[in-house]
């Protein structure tokens, strides 16, 4: 908690007390979508108490403060993630900070591979549910000033912001996919075996990241908002490739932006937590 409100304070300062209704999380490849905010402040995160760092390709380490929509945002660019050998506290503590500094909502983007046979590289995917087999951000002592002991995760992606969204990529003529992600621990490529597995036991899509950020923000009672971008097939012949994820990322990250923006625009107070 010391640590947390440590980063808190360091922000609020930085900032003269910004304080933020939406927070983004921004995935692989999807970094761009920081050229559709109207920038007031811009932290990196070595410059923040306790903030771990960006190490992968493509997650550029800074927290992005402005608006979009006329609304006051906070987004990081680039995440953390468990593969890059940081424990589940360290993957969450940007969650942790963003509820403290006022988000009301959390909106979360990732890149992600295929499982589902309908999807197509470079679909969104507006996620429904999540399957988790990454360790829980929850395991230890509960942080009993942040939330209950053991949290509902029952709409723990927001059925009232997915109508909306749904409502909005109509009116903009986006094509959604819907469905399950699978939340794994990288950083390897899955496996032809793997994929199938995923797909037997519910997934639409699988990747290395999100599933935890959701948990601690269900945790503290923000409601979430995920999109997965569909980089590639896993049940093709197709071969992982990083670099590719990237691309495939930045091609879609138009259409989320898009989505983003305008469902930013359009929140309400009353959608449920």
């Amino acid at each position: 908690m010391i640590a947390i409100s440590e980063a808190v304070s360091a922000i609020r300062t930085a900032t003269a007390n910004f304080t933020p209704e939406v927070g983004i999380i921004l995935g692989t490849g999807l970094g761009g979508f920081v050229e559709h905010i109207d920038i007031t402040y811009s932290l990196d995160y070595k410059d923040i108490p306790n903030m771990p760092v960006s190490t992968v390709e493509g997650h550029h380490g800074r927290l992005i403060f402005g608006t979009v929509g006329g609304r006051k945002v906070v987004a990081m660019q680039g995440r953390f993630h468990y593969y890059e050998g940081y424990t589940m506290k360290q993957v969450t503590f940007p969650v942790r900070v963003m509820a403290l500094l006022g988000i009301k909502y959390l909106f979360v983007s990732n890149a992600s591979g295929g499982i589902n046979t309908s999807f197509r590289v470079g679909d969104l995917m507006i996620i429904t549910d999540h399957i988790n087999l990454l360790p829980n951000p929850l395991i230890g002592p509960n942080m009993a000033e942040f939330g209950p002991r053991f949290p509902d995760m029952h709409d723990c992606y927001s059925s009232a912001l997915r109508a909306k969204a749904t409502e909005i990529a109509e009116q903009e003529a986006i094509k959604l996919q819907y469905g399950v992600y699978v939340g794994t621990t990288g950083p390897t490529f899955e496996t032809q075996a793997e994929y199938r597995y995923f797909k037997a036991i519910g997934g639409d899509a699988v990747g290395m990241s999100t599933v935890p950020e959701v948990i601690v923000a269900r945790h503290m009672g923000v409601p979430a908002f995920g999109v997965s971008v569909i980089t590639n097939c896993g049940l093709s012949d197709e071969k992982g490739d990083h670099e590719d994820v990237q691309r495939q990322g930045k091609r879609a990250g138009e259409r989320m932006a898009r989505l983003f923006t305008r469902l930013i625009e359009q929140l309400q107070s009353n959608y449920d937590k």
